[in-house]
Parts: structure tokens; C-alpha cells; sequence
């Protein structure tokens, strides 16, 4: 195997939530009477930490106003969340792949909540897949690096022994700042002439072609 660590974003890379999280996040605008949002401003912050991606969203928008915007936000995301976000093709037979050696430690780099991170593991059992994680509201948000330097603390890997996966740039330079290795997925919410501006190690076209990469 080719890392001990690989560490997975989870919206974009792992899960197929992208209209889910623009839905949401159009409704707690319109909620707060802020101009209507469109899917490509959403779209742009989508793994950032939520009070980054409001101040990179809405520009001027004040304190006050901005943390009802989060509470909006977080309202209608729970409220949707009653009906499950799948996972994009391939990811849950690919973990499962990856579990089998017992060696390797897998781990997730989120820009969640940990409250929306551990709603989200209840409600599909995939939070045994995940041997750590780190979420926006517990470190610092991407692009800094705290979180990966965070998880190779906890997991004891050096930085040459782990890789990032994800599907933004904000995924990506955070590993590229700590000279880890990384692999962007062109399937999610930046597109690939954005992520190769990261220099990834490998550019993925499906979850299967990364997990093929992984046993080459």
C-alpha cells in the first residue's frame, strides 16, 4: 500500500451533497433578506469552515447577521438531513476495500461541524470506517493545515507516510503546505483546471480510479 494514512474531505470526495448543502444555503439567504446566492458562489466555499465561507460569500455582511445566516443554515441542513445524502459510486465498496489491511488507518478532513459530522456517521454506520477526524469547528479551518498536522499527531504517521483526498482547492493546499502528498477528484464542486493549480500527486476521475492508484 502506498500510504498508512489517507485522509478523505467528506462533502464532495466521499458524499454527493453538493445541491443539498447550495439548497440550504439559498434558503437561510433569502431567510435573512441577503441577495439571492447562486449555485457558483456556494459552490466555491463549499469545504471551508461555515463562518469563513459566510465572510467569503457575503462580503460585508456583519456579525450579527452573519451568525443568523449560520443558524439558518444549520436549520434547513438538519431538516434536510432527514432524508439520507448518498455516497458518490464507488466509495463504499472502495473503504471497504481499504479496510481490509489492517494496517491501514484511514481518517477524515472536514469542514463539517462535529455536530453534523457525527449526524451524518449515525445515520449511515460509516463512522466505523474512520480511524479520526477532524472537523471545522474543532481546529482551524482550510486551507491552514492544523487539522492534518492534528491527525498525524493522533495517528503517529509521519507527514511522507499520509495523503489527502479531496475535491477543493482548500483540501488540497492545506497537504501541499506540509508537503504531504494529495490527490484531487475532479467529480465534486472545483473544477480540474483549479485543483491541478494544487499540484496534485494524482487527479482522479472516479473514486474507483483512486482506489486502483492506491493498490498500483
Amino acid at each position: 500500500m502506498r500510504y498508512r494514512l489517507v485522509i478523505f474531505d467528506w462533502d464532495g470526495t466521499l458524499m454527493d451533497s453538493e445541491s443539498r448543502i447550495v439548497t440550504c444555503m439559498q434558503a437561510a439567504a433569502r431567510d435573512i433578506g441577503w441577495n439571492e446566492l447562486s449555485r457558483e458562489s456556494v459552490c466555491d466555499i463549499i469545504g471551508l469552515g461555515l463562518p469563513e465561507a459566510i465572510a467569503r460569500m457575503c462580503p460585508g455582511i456583519d456579525d450579527d447577521r452573519a451568525l443568523v445566516l449560520r443558524e439558518r443554515y444549520s436549520h434547513h441542513f438538519v431538516t434536510a438531513d432527514q432524508e439520507p445524502v448518498a455516497f458518490f459510486p464507488g466509495v463504499e465498496e472502495g473503504i471497504a476495500r481499504l479496510r481490509e489491511n489492517p494496517e491501514q488507518r484511514l481518517a477524515v478532513a472536514t469542514g463539517k461541524s462535529r455536530r453534523g459530522l457525527e449526524r451524518v456517521f449515525a445515520a449511515n454506520g460509516s463512522g466505523v470506517w474512520f480511524h479520526a477526524s477532524r472537523t471545522a469547528d474543532e481546529t482551524r479551518s482550510k486551507p491552514h493545515p492544523q487539522m492534518l498536522e492534528e491527525l498525524l499527531d493522533e495517528l503517529g504517521v509521519e507527514v511522507g507516510e499520509a495523503l489527502m483526498v479531496g475535491d477543493t482547492e482548500y483540501d488540497l493546499d492545506m497537504a501541499r503546505v506540509l508537503g504531504m502528498d494529495r490527490v484531487a477528484v475532479t467529480y465534486g464542486v472545483h473544477a480540474t483546471n483549479r485543483l491541478m493549480q494544487s499540484q496534485p500527486t494524482f487527479v482522479a476521475d472516479s473514486f474507483s480510479d483512486l482506489i486502483d492508484w492506491l493498490h498500483h
